[in-house]
């Protein structure tokens, strides 16, 4: 790898970095200023919301949301706390957990996705 190419690479990643803190950081203030909770709360709630049946192995919902299990637990709990989720014996595996939408989960996740997609259409778009 040239010089040159190198600082090329360096710089689009910077660039990534940037956009993607600028975006996090919008959503991150208006879900809650508006809504009261964190973006990773709302990014749980939208994968929620459009599974099938509204629930999740608990495991996948930490790869969706990008924590590491232990963070993915913590958000899980809060969010139970809140009852905007269940958690649920998997019927096969008695090992297995789901993690399940609650109708007062939906209820909030359909009151925060007009502001989660403004924020990305204005950030996103470049029109802060």
């Amino acid at each position: 790898m040239t010089g040159s190419s190198e600082q090329q690479l360096v710089e689009e990643w910077r660039s990534l970095l940037a956009r993607h803190a600028a975006v996090h950081n919008a959503l991150e203030c208006e879900l809650q200023t508006q809504h009261g909770m964190s973006v990773s709360e709302f990014e749980a709630l939208e994968s929620l919301a459009s599974s099938e049946h509204g629930k999740c192995r608990g495991q996948d919902l930490g790869n969706v949301v990008h924590l590491s299990q232990s963070a993915a637990s913590r958000l899980v709990a809060r969010l139970e706390r809140d009852g905007l989720v269940e958690r649920v014996m998997c019927d096969l595996d008695r090992r297995g957990i789901f993690v399940v939408l609650t109708d007062e989960g939906r209820r909030r996740h359909t009151e925060a996705r007009p502001t989660h997609r403004s924020v990305l259409a204005r950030t996103l778009n470049g029109d802060h």
